[in-house]
C-alpha cells in the first residue's frame, strides 16, 4: 500500500470514529440509554462475529474430514494399484526364471 493511500484510509477511519463518538455525545437520548445501545451493538456485533466463526469452523471441520477421507481413499487405491503392480512384475520374474531354468537345463546336457 503506498504512503498516500495509507494516509487516506487512516483519514477516513479517523473522519469515522470522529463522527461515531460526535453522534453518540450529541444523541438526544440519556446516558444510561446510549450506554445500553452501544452494549446492545457490541453484543450483536459480537454473536455475529461468534455465528460466523462457528459457520467457517464448521466449514473447515467438513472439508478437513472430506480431505482426510480423499487421502485415504487415494492411498488405499495407490496400495491397491501397486499390489497389481507387484504381482504382474512377481509373475514376469517367475517365467525369466523358469526360461532361465529350461536353458540351464540343456547347457548341463
Amino acid at each position: 500500500m503506498s504512503n498516500n493511500t495509507g494516509n487516506t484510509l487512516l483519514a477516513l477511519l479517523a473522519g469515522a470514529a470522529i463522527g461515531a463518538v460526535a453522534g453518540i455525545l450529541m444523541a438526544p437520548d440519556k446516558g444510561s440509554k446510549t450506554r445500553e445501545k452501544i452494549k446492545d451493538g457490541f453484543d450483536d456485533a459480537k454473536k455475529n462475529l461468534k455465528n460466523k466463526f462457528d459457520s467457517a469452523s464448521e466449514q473447515f471441520k467438513s472439508k478437513a474430514a472430506n480431505t482426510q477421507f480423499d487421502l485415504e481413499e487415494t492411498y488405499d487405491d495407490l496400495v491397491s494399484n501397486m499390489s497389481h503392480k507387484t504381482e504382474d512384475v512377481i509373475s514376469f520374474l517367475e517365467t525369466k526364471l523358469a526360461d532361465l531354468k529350461k536353458e540351464n537345463a540343456k547347457l548341463q546336457k
